[in-house]
């Protein structure tokens, strides 16, 4: 499912201009996250990733959102429990592998290059006003929350990428490190969403499964 040989060309990027409206965003196994898988471990079973997203408001108003496909070769898991939500399950399909476990017992530490087929990448936003080098801080911080949301994150075999930009539309001034933390609260938040909303396709199972 997917293939990364596939990639989007300038017109696609305006008939995504041109479809973009307000409201509420549709989440799961569309767009980006249409082919998305995760728990991508050599021997286990994928589940399905996809889209999510997420914002913070502030009362001061101050905005900040993520919004991240997820398609990783670690498993999903709830920051708050530790728990798998979606990853690489037994070959029985029965229960989770946990990859890190798997790692910890001596296998599955064999180099299997898996070049272009995963990557969770997304863009982190928010409405306070900052400069190039603020906002690149912002998007390191903001890799927190992959690591919160994906074990194991930022693999050989993944491409993972956040991308951070202001709308500049608030006049609060703020520290750009307590947006930063809040950018991984919301990046590990829509990750969560990605594959929470996800539906199974083609015979790859969602978390909608397991429920």
């Amino acid at each position: 499912m997917g293939d990364s040989r596939i990639r989007p060309n300038a017109d696609a990027g305006y008939r995504a201009a041109m479809n973009a409206k307000s409201g509420s965003f549709e989440e799961g196994s569309v767009g980006a996250g249409a082919g998305a898988t995760v728990g991508k471990l050599n021997g286990g079973k994928r589940m399905k990733g996809g889209i999510g997203t997420s914002s913070i408001k502030l009362p001061n108003g101050i905005v900040v959102g993520a919004i991240v496909a997820v398609n990783c070769v670690g498993d999903v898991v709830d920051p708050k429990t530790g728990k798998i939500v979606a990853g690489a399950r037994t070959p029985d399909g029965k229960s989770f592998l946990n990859i890190m476990e798997t790692y910890r017992s001596g296998r599955g530490v064999v180099l299997n290059r898996q070049p272009g087929q995963n990557t969770t990448i997304g863009v982190v936003a928010t409405n306070v006003r900052f400069d190039k080098t603020q906002m690149t801080k912002i998007a390191e911080m903001a890799h927190d929350g992959l690591a919160r949301a994906i074990n194991p994150t930022h693999t050989l075999e993944d491409g993972d990428t956040l991308f951070a930009l202001s709308a500049g539309t608030s006049t609060v001034a703020a520290n750009h490190g307590a947006i930063g933390a809040l950018a991984a609260e919301a990046v590990s938040e829509a990750i969560l969403r990605a594959v929470m909303k996800a539906k199974p396709v083609a015979g790859i199972l969602s978390y909608q499964d397991l429920r």
